[in-house]
């Protein structure tokens, strides 16, 4: 029997759980803001697929002129998230849904399919190595480490937006580009917050609220971006543990 999966819309959304956040109670403020964001987004041919299952199993991507990153191109689908987790490894589930978003984009006449990845593993970013078995080819990279993949399916390739080759800011101060698409987000900037406020650490947050903010962003972005002394430092969320790390290097 085929896997049956899931696909948000605004009539079900209420009701079908966020497979990124299922089980954390501490980011149930997270998967409001998320569900209020993707209400919005969905007219604007979001999709957010996932196997009807009590897991961490989905795909979520857009239209690349709507989706909320500096990455440009003209008619192609842009996947801010591929995840499968835990006991679903393995089983093919990566593949299926894959699958279905390049089918999707060739239904609709797209001109390929692209996905923020790096050379070498990094959370929150799909697997290089994944992707490229599926033709995935790298289309623009940042600094030799962040790279944008694409599937051309008409030869043309999308490209990181000029302003995202920056990669630095003239503040100095601990700063964090956010978006609210992610469920982890909220409680990431409350740790943050908190430890940035009992250590006297200068903090700015930038809160990533309209596409064309998200299109200007000075670096590679996926929903977080942090910079440190004017410099980026990177896109993993950041919690308190992770902060001192970070500031300790």
């Amino acid at each position: 029997m085929a896997n049956e999966y899931i696909v948000l819309t605004a009539e079900n959304i209420e009701s079908e759980h966020l497979c990124c956040a299922i089980a954390d109670k501490k980011h149930q403020q997270g998967v409001e803001e998320k569900k209020t964001w993707l209400k919005e987004r969905i007219g604007e041919g979001h999709i957010f697929r996932k196997l009807n299952a009590k897991g961490k199993v989905f795909i979520e991507y857009a239209p690349l002129e709507k989706a909320w990153v500096p990455v440009e191109g003209e008619d192609y689908v842009y996947i801010y998230c591929l995840w499968v987790s835990g006991s679903f490894k393995g089983k093919g589930y990566g593949k299926e849904l894959l699958e279905y978003c390049i089918d999707d984009a060739k239904k609709q006449s797209k001109s390929g399919v692209c996905i923020i990845s790096s050379k070498k593993k990094k959370p929150f970013l799909s697997d290089k190595k994944f992707m490229k078995k599926y033709g995935f080819e790298t289309a623009d990279a940042i600094n030799d480490e962040y790279e944008l993949l694409a599937l051309s399916f008409d030869g043309t390739i999308p490209h990181f937006t000029k302003n995202a080759k920056k990669q630095s800011i003239e503040n100095k101060e601990l700063t964090i580009y956010y978006g609210m698409q992610c469920p982890y987000i909220p409680n990431c900037i409350e740790q943050i917050e908190n430890y940035c406020k009992e250590n006297q650490i200068p903090l700015t947050l930038i809160a990533v609220d309209t596409l064309k903010k998200a299109k200007s962003i000075p670096c590679v972005f996926n929903n977080w971006a942090v910079f440190y002394d004017g410099k980026f430092e990177t896109v993993h969320l950041l919690n308190e543990g992770y902060l001192k790390k970070m500031l300790d290097r």
